[in-house]
This record gives structure tokens, sequence and C-alpha cells, in this order.
């Protein structure tokens, strides 16, 4: 299963990435037709003039929604490659939402939450992150002093 683990996170790389060169090329695009349309010498009050920003305005948002929904899928990516316990869990919602982009988010989404969801994976999160680890031992804060604290 570590070698389904490591190319599900090479997946969610390789996904993510597609979605963040998409995010730069809709900035780029939307950005460069909000530009053009200034730089045009557009007439006050006519559609074009109104139109810029708004297109500007979509550009923006639509660029920070496809980041949004890629960077996670980045980060666990590399959790996975690095098989750090919080990687699984995280793994399963991203693989959850890559159901969403479809047809290869889809694809993703489904051998994630095959690979994430079997006994022998969950097994392979449960091992001390490197040889010799040593989880510090916990000690509860002190207790408060009788007369409240002194400044």
């Amino acid at each position: 299963m570590a070698q389904h683990v490591k190319i599900l996170g090479a997946l969610h790389i390789a996904l993510a990435a597609f979605g963040i060169l998409a995010a730069v090329i809709v900035f780029v695009v939307l950005g460069g037709i909000s530009g053009l349309i200034h730089m045009g010498g557009i007439d006050a009050g006519s559609d074009a003039e109104m139109a810029a920003p708004v297109i500007a305005f979509i550009g923006t948002a639509v660029t920070a929604l496809i980041l949004v929904l890629s960077i996670p899928g980045l980060i666990v990516g590399f959790g996975l490659l690095r098989f750090r316990p919080w990687a699984r869990v995280a793994g399963i919602v991203v693989s959850g939402l890559d159901l969403l982009h479809i047809p290869f988010g889809t694809v993703i989404g489904i051998y994630g939450l095959w690979v994430l969801l079997q006994p022998q994976t969950e097994a392979l999160f449960a091992q001390p992150p490197y040889p010799g680890y040593q989880p510090a031992p916990y000690s509860p804060p002190a207790p408060p002093r009788a007369g409240g604290p002194t400044v």
C-alpha cells in the first residue's frame, strides 16, 4: 500500500499543479482583457468602460476560487509522499472534493478514497514519522496560585 500512497501523493500534486496553472492562465487572460479595454482609449460612459472592472473582478474571483481548491491538494500530496499522520485524513477530504473535478479529478478521487480507506493504509500512517521518534510527554499546566496572578 505504501506504493499506492506515493502514487496518490504524486497525482494530487499533479492535479494541484494543473489547477494552479489554470488559475494563472485565467488571471492573465481576464486581467489582460481588462487592461486592453482600459488602454484602448474608450469613451467615458461606454459599455466597455463599465465592463472592464467587472471582467477584472470575475478574473480575480475565479483565480482565487481555483487556488483555494488547488492548494490543499498540493499540501496533501507532499504530506502523503512523506507519510505524515495528518495527510491521511486530509487526503480523504481532498479526494472527496476531487470527485467534483470531472473527469480526471473524479478518477483520482475514487482512487484516493480506495487507497486511504484501506486498513493497511491506516496502519502505515500510525507508524512513527521516523525511526527513533518519541513524542514529547504531556505535562498538564500548573494550577493557578491562590490569591490570583501577580504582575
